[in-house]
């Protein structure tokens, strides 16, 4: 139990927001955990601690078990097999955990995730038992109870209905310009897990650097990458910590790398100037390089997304494409049409493999003769581009967009670009999903969790060198805090900043 109860301990009357008037029900005691439990009923007085006698159960061969081995080994304590069949380890208790996986759920809003990842805890009695429809909603419940442990308060007695806002929650990492170890990216998986966000979106193909070992095109891998054993092991443990890994090979820009072993590639304007990064998308050769990296890397991550990136193509920033760039224009059309027409047809091959896919906002342009497939997520990240459109306009439209703002959300190494580094102070105050292009939010009614899914945290590599990793985990640990409160409770934090902040050194 020594890692339980390192630290000070913080009083639960510190934690909990101050009564009303007398006019005004007494606000529900806060409990010490980020993020915040959307609905805790206390009942009696009673508190659970660790006993010596303590065990966390689970029925045999059941989707809880896994969860309730791992919480039994942070917690320093034996797992028992649960009785409800008669193939168990005796009754429950006290002092004993029990997880289960039944009844609906907690879920309280349109989204099959909120009912997915929900669950109960009920503390009585000198017992808890976690209820949960899957195996993720137990998990979550598990990282509420360890955090009222970690914080040396033990779990009052009581009921705890939880589900999050948001279906997608997490932190997106620049692999591509800077290296990161295998060691330290599955670090930030635990420490998503514990934050109850469920989403690490790998940007691995950039100008600076290709990351990942490839067998299709080893030629354009740099030296300091991560090995296809190294990327199973970072997948494996992001599944058992509820997280999925989104990867991203941006196209038809910020494709350097590639273009350095292939600089026949290289986009060239009517001047003979070649564009940074940019590929040439009139080339049939580009097309398949970037399908060939598409169907090698979509079977090794198994979850559901692909990240087609479609942001800063130099071919659409100019006042003119069709004059600097005629070798792009279709006959009788634009290079806007033949942009949209690429990301189509790259879609197309990551849907082959049941990918549901993302763009940059940048990189959805309708045409008269093209329009960017209806179902690809909109992750809407800024509005300074050239022609730039609000995100209501995506919103209206129809589609579902991913907050990634990057007034409050872009961590870029070394601040270039009147970039500063986010608090996570100003994300508590002041972000919300949302607040999705600059600091003032789209209406409440084109933000509800069913248009707007989430959140990501950004973490962008521009200057490599300007922090270490250790510095950069430091750095965003207190964002990420705030990130997760932010996606998961809606509304106005029980906590004020200090006392967060407090609880964050605790157990975030």
């Amino acid at each position: 139990m020594g890692k339980i109860w390192a630290g000070l301990a913080l009083s639960l009357a510190a934690l909990t927001p101050a009564v009303g008037t007398p006019n005004e029900a007494p606000a529900p005691r806060t409990l010490p955990v980020i993020p915040s439990v959307r609905d805790f009923q206390p009942a009696g007085s009673g508190v659970f601690h660790l006993g010596p006698g303590t065990r966390v159960r689970a029925g045999r061969g059941s989707a809880a078990e896994d969860e309730a081995r791992l919480l039994a080994g942070q917690l320093q304590v034996p797992f028992g097999f649960d009785d409800a069949k008669g193939d168990g380890d005796g009754p429950a208790g006290t002092g004993d955990i029990t997880l289960r996986i039944d009844g609906p759920g907690a879920g309280t809003t349109k989204n099959a995730a909120d009912v997915n990842e929900s669950y109960v805890l009920t503390a009585r009695n000198g017992q808890v038992t976690i209820d949960a429809p899957t195996d993720a909603g137990a998990f979550y419940g598990t990282r509420t109870l360890l955090q009222t442990l970690r914080a040396g308060t033990g779990m009052p007695e009581g009921v705890i209905k939880d589900t999050p806002d948001r279906p997608q929650r997490g932190l997106l990492l620049d692999i591509a310009r800077k290296p990161f170890t295998r060691d330290w990216i599955e670090d930030r998986i635990r420490q998503l897990g514990d934050l109850k966000l469920n989403q690490l979106h790998l940007h691995f193909s950039d100008d600076q650097g290709f990351r990942i070992e490839s067998s299709s095109h080893p030629e354009i891998v740099s030296r300091d990458h991560l090995s296809k054993a190294d990327l199973r092991a970072i997948i494996d443990l992001a599944a058992q910590r509820h997280v999925t890994v989104i990867p991203e090979i941006d196209s038809p820009g910020h494709l350097g790398a590639v273009i350095r072993a292939h600089p026949d590639l290289q986009l060239v304007n009517a001047s003979g100037r070649a564009l940074p990064g940019a590929i040439d998308i009139s080339k049939a050769a580009a097309a398949r390089m970037v399908d060939d990296l598409t169907r090698e890397f979509a079977p090794l991550f198994p979850g559901p997304y692909w990240h087609l990136g479609g942001d800063e193509y130099q071919a659409l920033v100019v006042s003119d494409p069709e004059t600097s760039y005629p070798q792009l224009v279709p006959p009788g059309g634009t290079v806007a049409e033949a942009t949209t027409r690429w990301l189509n047809d790259r879609e197309a091959v990551a849907k082959k493999f049941g990918k549901r896919t993302k763009a940059w906002n940048d990189g959805f342009i309708s045409t008269p003769r093209a329009v960017p497939d209806r179902d690809r997520e909109v992750e809407y990240w800024t509005g300074k581009e050239l022609g730039a459109r609000d995100p209501e306009e995506y919103l209206t439209a129809g589609r579902k967009v991913v907050n990634l703002n990057d007034e409050y959300l872009y961590y870029v190494l070394g601040e270039p670009n009147d970039f500063t580094y986010p608090t996570g102070e100003r994300i508590y105050k002041e972000w919300t999903p949302a607040v999705l292009r600059g600091t003032s939010p789209v209406a409440a009614s084109l933000a509800t969790p069913d248009r707007v899914l989430g959140g990501r945290f950004a973490v962008w590599c521009d200057l490599a060198d300007a922090q270490s990793q250790d510095e950069v985990a430091r750095g965003i640990r207190l964002p990420l805090n705030a990130v997760a409160q932010k996606l998961w409770y809606p509304g106005t934090p029980p906590l004020s900043w200090p006392a967060f902040k407090a609880l964050a050194g605790k157990v975030g």
